[in-house]
Order: C-alpha cells, then sequence, then structure tokens
C-alpha cells in the first residue's frame, strides 16, 4: 500500500469516527429534549393533580362545615324544646307545692261550710227568751255552740268583726242602710248575719247594716 493510499484511508477513518460524534452528540440532544419535554409533562400532571386534590379537599370542607352548622341548628332547637320542657315542669312543680299548701292552708273550708249553717241555728236558738223551763236546754245549746266555735278557731276560722267597724267590702256585704247623724258614714250599726274568715280567705262576708 503506498503512502497516498494510507493517508486517503486514514481521512476516511477521521470521517467516519466525526460521523460517528455527530451522530452520538444528535442522539444525546435529541434525548435530552425528550427528557426536558417528559419532565414538563410530569410537572403539569402534578400541577392538575394537586388542582384536583385542593379542590376536593375545598368540597369536602365546605360539605363538612354545611353538616355541622345543621347539627348544631339541631342541638340548638333540642336544647331549646329542652329549656321549655325544665320551665314547664318548674312551673308545674311550683303550682302543684302551692296547691298543696292551699288545701293543707285551707283544709278546713269545706268542714266549715257545712257547719255554718248550723252555727246559725244555734244562734237563732239562743236568741229566744230563756225561761226556767228552757233554761237548762238554753246552757245545753250554748255549751255544744261554744265547743263548736272553738273546734272551727282551732282550725283557723274566727268570726269577721261587724258592728262599729268601717265597712269593708272585702270583709261585708251590705243589705240595708240607715241614715244616723249620731254615727259616723260608711260605719256598720247592725250584723245581721254573721261571716267567717279562714286565715287570710273570706269563706263567708258578714251581712251588715250600714250607716249611710
Amino acid at each position: 500500500m503506498t503512502g497516498e493510499q494510507k493517508q486517503k484511508e486514514v481521512s476516511s477513518e477521521e470521517v467516519k469516527v466525526e460521523e460517528i460524534k455527530n451522530n452520538q452528540n444528535l442522539t444525546k440532544e435529541i434525548n435530552d429534549k425528550k427528557n426536558e419535554t417528559d419532565e414538563g409533562l410530569k410537572t403539569e400532571d402534578i400541577k392538575a393533580k394537586d388542582q384536583e386534590c385542593q379542590e376536593n379537599e375545598r368540597k369536602s370542607i365546605e360539605e363538612l362545615q354545611q353538616e355541622l352548622d345543621r347539627r348544631q341548628e339541631e342541638n340548638d332547637k333540642t336544647y331549646e324544646r329542652l329549656l321549655r320542657l325544665q320551665a314547664e315542669y318548674d312551673n308545674f312543680k311550683k303550682r302543684t307545692e302551692r296547691e298543696k299548701l292551699a288545701e293543707r292552708k285551707y283544709k278546713a273550708q269545706d268542714l266549715a261550710n257545712e257547719l255554718l249553717p248550723a252555727l246559725d241555728n244555734f244562734e237563732r236558738a239562743l236568741a229566744i227568751e230563756t225561761t226556767a223551763e228552757t233554761k237548762g236546754i238554753v246552757e245545753g245549746i250554748s255549751m255544744v255552740y261554744r265547743q263548736i266555735k272553738e273546734a272551727l278557731k282551732s282550725e283557723g276560722i274566727e268570726e269577721i268583726e261587724a258592728v262599729g267597724k268601717e265597712f269593708d267590702p272585702n270583709l261585708h256585704h251590705a243589705v240595708m242602710q240607715v241614715e244616723d247623724e249620731e254615727i259616723e258614714s260608711n260605719f256598720i250599726i247592725e250584723e245581721l248575719q254573721k261571716g267567717y274568715i279562714l286565715k287570710d280567705r273570706v269563706i263567708r262576708p258578714a251581712m251588715v247594716k250600714v250607716n249611710k
């Protein structure tokens, strides 16, 4: 092989080597571009996924808040119902206690209402003229009358004061009026039927004659 042939062969080899390097560089550049594109796509996918997760999380929070608000509203209504029931129960309890106290306080009223007509009859009987023949009977009637009045008094039932007192419509029932200049106006001058009071409750007002 001549020198010229050898030189041509070397030049040909150098060209091949250069072509290989160029091909390798091109391949590397293509691969780099491909990797950059893949990375970009991956980043976009991640951003899209992240946004989707955030949106789902936001919707979940809104739904949970709505559910919480609904439960709170239900709890508030239940609490208000319980307060009303408690108030109604307290009122019922107080009313029951008042009724029990009133029942104990005025338990003798029914008995008094039954006995007052009998007392009226006793008083009429005692108002008759006493004679030697009726003296014993009148004394017996008087004793029974006093015993009944004492029994009623022990239960808190007493006579309402009338004669000489100023007329009080809460205690007295005026059935007659007269004019007497010697007596003050609106004062009671005669009692026609006794009245009775049970502690602080009038069970029968006194029937009276009042001066104008």
